[in-house]
């Protein structure tokens, strides 16, 4: 019988313990072992994939920056087929936006309408709190109504310019992700999900234009008229600043 030193020992017994962890986490050299398989797709075809996941469920929760028109938003925003809710701030300024069907809403404090109005300070008070209707012939029915319509929102954000490829596994909030980039990035990229169905999970735009983060896919909440004593029919144009 050959005896066997006390270090060879211990580095069989490394080696197998490491090869043991590797089995149970799916360290196998393969990035994509124990995922969903979409990081073994083409670029095109994750993208299509991740858009078909995204419409086929009705909510979703969306927070980060957008930037349109020369001006930011940071937005966290739930949506759901019905409408949304959430918040909305600018320049300095944050208001709720709710929309219900095709009735929206946005709800200021009498600081944000003061800001608006100049110095109506009177109207400012009136306003406080209240959820004020927005007129649909209102400019800023179209701009804010997009901010809480998931399905407009998500066609035009989980578009990437320019060449697709794909860049790399990565991680966003403890999920595993691929990164697919538009024109090697300067078209945007996005996170897509390699667990569970290929949601899209971080967008970054191209050109600087934002970055946003999604979260809560096909968790349901609901969205209902606020009581009409809490709401306010301006009942003209609201004020463009």
């Amino acid at each position: 019988m050959t005896a066997i030193a006390p270090g060879r020992t211990r580095h069989a017994a490394l080696v197998t313990a490491v090869c043991a962890l590797a089995v149970l986490t799916g360290c196998s050299g393969d990035p994509d072992a124990g995922t969903n398989g979409v990081g073994k797709l083409s670029p095109a075809v994750i993208q299509s994939k991740t858009r078909a996941a995204a419409s086929s469920v009705a909510t979703v929760r969306m927070a980060g920056t957008v930037v349109t028109s020369g001006r930011t938003y940071e937005l966290d925003m739930r949506l759901n087929k019905d409408g949304g809710t959430g918040s909305v701030t600018s320049k300095g300024s944050t208001f709720q936006l709710l929309r219900v069907g095709d009735t929206l809403y946005l709800q200021a404090d009498s600081g944000f309408w003061n800001h608006a109005d100049g110095s109506d300070t009177t109207a400012a008070t009136k306003l406080d709190g209240k959820y004020v209707k927005v007129p649909r012939t209102d400019p800023a029915y179209k701009k804010f109504s997009g901010f809480t319509d998931k399905d407009l929102l998500l066609s035009g954000l989980l578009t990437l310019h320019g060449a697709l490829s794909t860049d790399g596994h990565h991680e966003q909030s403890g999920t595993r992700t691929i990164r697919i980039a538009g024109d090697k990035g300067s078209g945007g990229t996005l996170d897509v999900s390699l667990e569970g169905k290929p949601y899209p999970l971080r967008l970054e735009r191209g050109g600087g234009a934002g970055t946003l983060t999604f979260s809560d896919w096909g968790k349901g909440f609901s969205v209902a008229e606020p009581e009409k004593g809490d709401t306010v029919d301006y009942g003209k144009q609201l004020p463009t600043s």
